[in-house]
């Protein structure tokens, strides 16, 4: 997995280099899908593994053609329509639900070579559904869409397999992206709900106006204190083994003593925002594979976020300055390297040196 997780990011990092040089829907399909349909372990050459141009007659129409066809025996299991990377996907559904209908394939990928959208039949058998179960954007990606492509590799492609997680995985996104819809702007119907129990009047469409930036703000208040009350815990877990811990008179002991004292003097002056802790997962995710993660803890300061190992400065990973617009990230290397970042995702892209940095302590085991 490790290995298709690096083909697959490379792969995007390429993209976002070239893009700007593909015109065209053949430029496409030679630059972007059919690296990706070979990282996926199919032989693009091998007509019994990949059909260019698949003949899918429809109705009266004949000699109608797919872009490529992924096949299992004789049989394509996976369609793929392609675009141009600079066409908007949407509007070219419909050609691909015709297309669907006419063969044994169970699913089907619309793709402009960024954006790939997954299809089965998962409301009415041998008939494509409107919406995808997957969507992957191959510059925006996240471990968990790699975790989900890697099903539909050769080597581990089961038809059943993948069926029984797409439902979970088309009703999971609908529902995160509904409530990213009403957490930004919550509609009359949601208020509504949310009202229901707590205001006995009568709903007019003057009480929910008046209730809307009301149920906003709770909203956000919520998750916040939800956050923070795992912080807590978490810092207070921290604490309790800082105030255990028994005296050592090296220089890195002394380093840790110098900056916890500095952390408890200015405690009431600090603030775990949402960025920092954004950044501490995405370490940690970084981290996952190799390091089993309650070994991996957070200390805040005024000044920085650090990202430790064991719960002790002396292994700290990283440092994340992520409270201005002068964003970093610095590791502990031998040159205590410090990046400029522009967004938190860009702590993705130093996958390979924070693994390096884990690899200087004792115990841990890097691949």
């Amino acid at each position: 997995m490790e290995e298709f997780k690096q083909q697959i990011k490379s792969l995007a990092n390429r993209i976002e280099r070239i893009k700007g040089n593909i015109q065209t829907e053949e430029a496409t399909k030679t630059s972007l899908i059919m690296p990706l349909i070979q990282a996926l372990g199919y032989d693009i050459f091998n007509p019994e593994e990949l059909i260019p141009e698949f003949v899918a007659d429809v109705g009266i129409k004949k000699g109608e053609k797919i872009d490529y066809a992924i096949m299992q025996g004789e049989e394509p299991v996976i369609l793929i329509e392609a675009k141009s990377i600079n066409e908007q996907l949407a509007k070219h559904d419909s050609q691909l639900f015709r297309y669907f209908g006419t063969t044994k394939a169970k699913f089907a990928i619309l793709t402009n070579g960024i954006e790939y959208k997954f299809f089965t039949d998962l409301e009415e058998q041998n008939r494509m559904d409107q919406k995808p179960f997957f969507v992957i954007d191959m510059l925006d990606l996240k471990d968990v869409d790699i975790i989900e492509l890697a099903k539909f590799r050769k080597a581990d492609f089961d038809v059943n397999n993948v069926l029984t997680t797409a439902s979970e995985l088309k009703y999971t996104g609908e529902i995160k992206q509904y409530l990213t819809t009403q957490w930004e702007e919550p509609s009359d119907d949601f208020i509504r709900v949310v009202l229901n129990d707590i205001y006995q009047g009568v709903k007019t469409k003057k009480v929910i106006d008046n209730f809307r930036d009301l149920v906003k703000k709770s909203l956000n208040q919520y998750v916040n204190e939800k956050v923070n009350d795992k912080l807590q815990k978490a810092l207070n877990s921290s604490t309790e083994n800082i105030v255990n811990t028994p005296p050592i008179v090296s220089i890195e002991a002394q380093e840790e003593k110098e900056e916890t004292q500095v952390e408890v003097k200015r405690d009431d002056e600090i603030h775990t925002t949402e960025e920092e802790i954004e950044g501490y997962v995405l370490v940690k995710l970084i981290l996952k594979d190799v390091i089993d993660p309650s070994r991996v803890f957070y200390r805040d300061n005024k000044s920085y976020f650090n990202v430790l190992l064991d719960d002790t400065i002396r292994k700290w990973i990283c440092r994340l300055g992520l409270n201005s617009s002068n964003k970093y990230i610095q590791l502990n290397d031998v040159n205590r390297t410090s990046i400029k970042i522009n967004t938190i995702n860009d702590i993705l892209d130093y996958k390979d040196e924070i693994l390096e940095v884990a690899r200087q302590f004792d115990q841990v085991s890097v691949k």
